[in-house]
């Protein structure tokens, strides 16, 4: 018998994989109504996003962000860093984070939903690079980020220690991983763990 803690088996991870991937691709084509919480623009700003950068960020890229929290508020990425995001979406946080870093650096987006990564693709930022993976298989050598961030989204991965592994692996011995994302206090109810709908909000 498996514990809350266990990774689920392969045929589950892949259903629960699927599932995102869907919602995602939802968002990407009608954000509004997916999610309980404030999204976009708006959701953006309520967690301490810079106006003038929201700005310089598509306008489509910014309707379809749904993240929790603000990892770049929580540690500004330096100029000339390296910053992987590790679930990229819409691609707000690798947009935003092309600019703190400067020309000197780079960002790296990694998302399982090929929508979201094609929403962010036109921004023409030479600094940023978003690709369709998953994070908990990551196709970069050890060490090659500064920074490591990620935003509402390490709660959607089925194999977590895998994601964090990963995020380890690629980090330089060093730098520094920077999250926000959901935490779940109590305990998770059967029906809600079963749930496709709930796994993917």
């Amino acid at each position: 018998m498996s514990s809350p803690g266990d990774p689920p088996s392969e045929a589950r991870a892949h259903e629960l994989r699927e599932a995102v991937r869907e919602r995602y691709a939802e968002v990407a084509g009608q954000p509004a109504g997916q999610f309980p919480y404030p999204i976009g623009r708006e959701g953006a700003l309520a967690l301490g996003y810079d106006e003038a950068a929201l700005d310089e960020v598509p306008t489509e890229v910014v309707d379809r962000f749904v993240g929790v929290g603000n990892p770049l508020d929580i540690a500004r990425p330096a100029r000339g860093e390296r910053v992987l995001d590790l679930g990229c979406g819409c691609g707000l946080d690798a947009l935003v984070a092309s600019r703190l870093v400067g020309d000197d650096g780079y960002v790296v987006g990694v998302d399982l939903t090929p929508e979201m990564i094609e929403l962010a693709q036109g921004a023409g930022r030479a600094n940023v690079h978003l690709q369709v993976g998953s994070v908990e298989a990551l196709s970069f050598g050890d060490g090659s980020f500064d920074r490591v961030i990620s935003n509402g989204v390490l709660n959607l991965v089925p194999d977590k220690d895998a994601a964090f592994a990963e995020a380890f692996r690629v980090l330089r011995p060093g730098g520094r991983f920077v999250v926000a994302d959901l935490l779940v206090t109590e305990t998770v109810p059967e029906e809600m763990l079963a749930s496709l709908d709930a796994w993917s909000t």
